[in-house]
């Protein structure tokens, strides 16, 4: 392994568009690669499949930030995230993780994410419904976009004429774009976005709905409900998971088939092809680069390397995704590809609650668009395409083409 970190160059456009060529060289460079990233921080990649499928499972490797030696990670963060950090399952250890996502479970069913099945399709075409006639769209502003918005807003219970303020909050929060936001901008929105949850909060308290938030709120497991930080960290989660990154796999998945057209033309054939694809889209290229943060509670050897007590860890599923020791041919594209065990929505304890309800959307948003939309292709050459920067990678704008007319069943 190299002595000298890796700087990973997140202000290059070329990285920004195509990371994986440097991925590759760091995985093969060694299964653990000490990095720079974001904001000047060190951190240590684990670059390979199975020492991330352990790492996940680690007790040693804390999910708590408090647990990093680095005071600048803390210092760094935005202060929405110092704020709300502490209070979701997202950033903590057992026991207070167990207790949180054991409430939110208890919210967030298997029954309830199918019975959205429906309300979803429905969405979905009312979205399409709006750009066939054109015969061009840029679907993540058209489509990708607005579909988890509407469909995390219903959940929450935001009422249809806040849902705008509400997208442009979460916007700024969440870095959706080109270009890294002003923090004033960043800071601005978020003391909007905490009134309006805390009020949108007592709201539902005195009037509950048929909504995750009221079901939330009425939450208990022993008489142990979710305080309002708790309530307010936990909804500002689900937007996350939710939207931004669920926005991401659909666009993200769309331009990967625009850019692979065997892939395109054997997926429009063969649509019961769909859950296989949505997984390929999540190995391939998934919503999160490079990966997932822990912090190490004490000396812990990964792969016959010493990572200190303190330091970052950086889980980096998107490295570790194309490892071919694990996946055969991993920077190909397959649809068909069965053997899919991905690390895109982690693994262990911390295993993405929202994952069924990602899925769910990516396959509705994919399997209709590429139904409606016929003869569907980029307006733009490949190397055109604008990606975001940050952790949180899809397309920020996708225009595309197609035959107009394209009508729902």
């Amino acid at each position: 392994m190299s002595e000298q970190p890796v700087l990973l160059p997140y202000a290059d456009p070329a990285f920004v568009a195509d990371p994986f060529p440097l991925y590759r060289r760091l995985r093969e460079d060694g299964p653990v690669r000490r990095a720079v990233i974001a904001g000047g921080l060190d951190a240590w990649l684990v670059t390979r499949y199975e020492d991330g499928l352990a790492a996940l499972s680690d007790p040693r490797l804390s999910s708590d930030v408090r647990d990093a030696a680095d005071p600048r990670l803390l210092e760094q963060l935005p202060a929405f995230e110092r704020e709300s950090i502490m209070s979701t399952m997202l950033r903590s250890d057992p026991p207070d993780h167990t207790r949180l996502r054991r409430l939110v479970s208890k919210a967030f069913t298997a029954r309830r994410v199918a019975e959205l099945r429906p309300r979803i399709q429905e969405i979905t075409d009312r979205l399409l419904d709006a750009v066939v006639p054109a015969g061009r769209a840029e679907l993540v502003a058209d489509f990708a976009l607005p579909l988890p918005v509407t469909v995390i807003g219903e959940l929450l219970g935001v009422p249809v004429a806040d849902r705008h303020d509400f997208q442009r909050w979460t916007d700024a929060l969440l870095t959706r774009g080109e270009k890294m936001p002003d923090p004033a901008v960043v800071d601005e929105a978020w003391q909007r976005m905490r009134a309006y949850l805390t009020a949108h909060l007592e709201a539902k308290r005195a009037r509950p709905g048929d909504d995750l938030l009221s079901a939330l709120i009425s939450a208990h497991d022993e008489e142990q409900r979710l305080s309002d930080d708790e309530l307010i960290a936990m909804a500002f989660l689900l937007l996350v998971a939710g939207y931004v990154t669920t926005v991401n796999l659909i666009g993200g998945g769309i331009a990967a088939l625009l850019t692979h057209p065997d892939q395109l033309t054997l997926l429009r054939d063969h649509p019961e092809l769909l859950p296989d694809a949505i997984e390929e889209f999540l190995r391939y290229d998934g919503p999160v680069s490079p990966g997932i943060a822990r912090f190490a509670r004490e000396d812990v050897d990964i792969a016959g390397v010493t990572v200190p007590r303190g330091a970052t860890v950086l889980v980096a599923s998107a490295i570790a995704d194309r490892d071919p020791d694990r996946f055969p041919d991993p920077d190909r594209l397959d649809v068909t590809r069965r053997d899919n065990g991905h690390l895109a929505f982690g693994h262990g304890i911390h295993y993405c609650l929202g994952a069924p309800l990602a899925r769910l959307e990516g396959q509705l948003a994919v399997g209709t668009a590429l139904r409606r939309l016929p003869d569907l292709a980029l307006a733009v050459p490949p190397s055109d395409l604008a990606w975001r920067p940050g952790g949180l990678r899809g397309p920020a704008r996708l225009p595309v083409t197609f035959t107009p007319g394209g009508r729902a069943d």
